[in-house]
């Protein structure tokens, strides 16, 4: 089982679109095992966005991503990270897919509505800097054997 990190960024919390983000990757069959809003602190940006330092766009993807509260929450579910992003889209929402968030509600690329972990290690570490160990729930749902194989 795999788990991924979502961000429900400053402008889907903004816009109401929580629940329509939220449902679109529940029906994809992605379980959620955590989920808290909070507001995300410059120090705490910087860590998420360290592989970004020094570009030019980073002082404005700091700048937003702590301009207002987000969703943060912990997905799992077999290939969570390829299904996550196929769901999410392409990150200019031009470029997006029909049916996919980016494409579905958003206009531009930096305002783009969602974050999803990129692989397996910045998962790992983007959980740890949101969660700890014990805010991260695994358990079995009614539907899973119908979503699932061996569930």
């Amino acid at each position: 089982m795999e788990r991924t990190l979502v961000i429900v960024k400053p402008d889907g919390v903004q816009r109401g679109l929580i629940g329509p983000i939220i449902t679109c990757l529940e029906r994809r069959g992605l379980r959620i095992v955590a989920m808290k809003m909070m507001q995300i602190d410059e120090a705490l940006a910087r860590r998420h966005y360290a592989e970004h330092e020094g570009k030019p766009f980073y002082p404005g993807l700091i700048s937003f991503i702590t301009s207002a509260p987000v969703v943060v929450m912990v997905l799992e579910g077999p290939d969570a990270i390829e299904i996550t992003r196929a769901t999410m889209g392409a990150t200019n929402p031009a470029q997006a897919l029909p049916g996919t968030i980016r494409a579905d509600y958003g206009l531009d690329s930096r305002r783009n509505l969602i974050h999803g972990s990129d692989g397996p290690e910045s998962a790992q570490r983007e959980i740890a800097l949101y969660f700890t160990e014990s805010e991260i729930l695994s358990y079995q749902r009614a539907i899973d054997p119908w979503i699932l194989p061996n569930e």
